[in-house]
This record gives C-alpha cells, structure tokens and sequence, in this order.
C-alpha cells in the first residue's frame, strides 16, 4: 500500500564499515519483532538560507508523516539550510551536538518517528572545512548513526554551473550500515549514488535492505539521470531505495530537480508526488516478504563473481 501527500493539502573496492545495531524496543525494555510491513515516508521540499524556516517546514512535514503512520521519515540533503551566499554553509555549521541537530532530535521525540536527515553542515576538522553527514535519529530523539557523504560533488555541469564540493567539505571514509526497525539500511548521499560499487559493498558485503539516498540533484542532472540511476541501484541490490529530494528554486543562483521517489528491489516505483517540484511526502509500505521473495527467485548474491575472479591474472 502506498500513497501520497502533498503539503498544499529519496564492487568490490574496499572500504571501512560502521556497523550500528538499533533495536526497536519498548519502555520496558522487551524488544518488538519486526513486522512483515513497515511504513516509512519520504519529504519533497525547497530548503532556503533560513534555518528557522526551514525547521518550520520539516515540522510540519514530521507531523504528517506520523499522522499518515510512517515510522521513519527520510528528508532530503541540506533540509536545514541551502544558502545563497558563498561561505554560508560554513558559518551555520555546527557539531552534531549543537542547539541546529538538538532541534531535530526533539522532533523526533515528540512525534515519536525515525529522521533520516541527510546532508547535514556539521563543523569539520578546521574552520575551513565542514562534513556532508546524513544522521539518523531513533524514535527517543536519540542520533543512531552518522555517514560523511563520500563522493564530493566536483562537476562542471553541462549546460549548469560548476561545483567543488571538496574546497570546502571533508570526503567521509566510512561505509554505514544501520539495523532498525525498517530493515537493515544502507546509509549514503546524493552523488554517491553514481558509484555503484558503494551499494555493491552495502547489499553484497554488509546485507543491506534498504538504501537512503537524499539528495539535491541539479535541474540538469536530475533530468537526464534522476529516476534511472535510482531504479538500477535498487534493481542491481534487490533492495528497497527511499530517495529524498531537495526540489525548486533555493535562490537566484540555485535550483534542484525533485521527484522524491520510493523504489521496491523489483525496480518499482511505490512512492512518489504528483508533482516533483512541491512541497510534500509520500508513504509506501516497505514489504521484507517482497525483498526475500525478490532475492530467492533471483539470486544474483550467488551468482557474482568474488573480487578474486576479477583481480586474477590474466
């Protein structure tokens, strides 16, 4: 069952693992068996330079999303602050622990629902510098883990602008995976979705069901590529893919492509707005008797080669 909400009404190199377990379970402290369905949502939305706005706008989306029963709600990269300026970014960035994340951590709590917040401007290693890091926080308001975005977007845009993410963020080094309620996730950002090697190490060598991949994809992009290199990462993995999108004009300089999607690991789009460029959620309920039925009938974790094939001599 899925269904939509708009708000007028997501190889073989190798690479370190973080592995975190995150139980579901009661106040008592009896753990709850997971389900064969579990409903998830993700947001569509137009981050400004405003933090305060752009909170406002995720609360409300929060709100629905609980109120449609999704448990985890997945938004988009840079959901706290897109700004306009060179340099923003940096100034409005913050450690994980600061008043910014704080906030979203209540969120959580108060409506008792998992975040993914992916692409969050946390404070690097020198004033030069800050972290793409996508954060998930538990339905107690608590953050369960923490990925660096990867991939750095350096790109001169065809018929775009030109980007060099990496003169002012720092590459994360580590692969995440999450256990949850919602499956065993696999936890990236936008540009990493171009690299397919990554969701081969996060599906084949760490089992992961379900891969988050907020994003800001430009109008260009998106266009050409949006909807396909998601449809294959889910395809390739047989897993489920919740795609975030950052959609619109931020700025006078600054416009993305949208089109939130959820995926099944049939390739299936279950969950999308009727229109790419609002400000909204879908809702899609994630089926674990669908992957295991998907990955029994096609058994491609069998059938790869292992990285010794393909490193032998020839």
């Amino acid at each position: 069952m899925n269904f939509c909400l708009n708000a007028q009404l997501s190889s073989t190199r190798s690479f370190r693992c973080k592995s975190t377990v995150a139980s579901a379970s009661t106040g008592a402290g009896k753990f709850i068996a997971m389900e064969n369905f579990v409903r998830v949502a993700a947001a569509q939305m137009t981050s400004v330079n405003n933090l305060a706005v752009n909170y406002a706008t995720c609360s409300r989306l929060v709100k629905e999303a609980a109120s449609a029963g999704a448990k985890l709600l997945c938004f988009p990269e840079n959901f706290s602050f897109v700004g306009d300026l060179e340099g923003e970014s940096l100034k409005i960035a913050e450690p994980l622990d600061g008043p910014i994340m704080k906030g979203y951590c209540s969120l959580a709590r108060e409506s008792k629902i998992w975040l993914s917040l992916g692409g969050f401007q946390e404070k690097g290693s020198d004033d030069a510098h800050l972290r793409n890091t996508h954060v998930l926080i538990d339905d107690n308001g608590n953050i369960r883990s923490t990925y660096s975005k990867m991939h750095l977007f350096d790109v001169d845009v065809p018929g775009g602008a030109v980007y060099k993410e990496s003169s002012f963020t720092e590459a994360g080094k580590d692969i995440v995976v999450v256990d949850s309620p919602f499956g065993r996730l696999g936890v990236t950002v936008c540009y990493d979705l171009r690299f397919p090697e990554l969701y081969q190490q996060l599906r084949f060598n760490h089992d992961a069901q379900v891969l988050l991949v907020p994003a800001a994809f430009t109008t260009v992009t998106g266009q050409a590529h949006w909807e396909i290199l998601l449809r294959a990462r889910a395809i390739e993995t047989q897993c489920y893919v919740i795609a975030a999108a950052q959609a619109g004009k931020h700025n006078e300089k600054r416009e993305s492509y949208g089109d939130t999607l959820i995926i099944d690991p049939w390739g299936t789009i279950v969950g999308r707005l009727s229109d790419r460029s609002s400000t909204g959620i879908t809702v899609a309920d994630i089926d674990f008797s669908l992957i295991d039925s998907v990955r029994t009938k096609m058994p491609v974790s069998k059938h790869r080669k292992p990285a010794e094939f393909w490193n032998r001599s020839v």
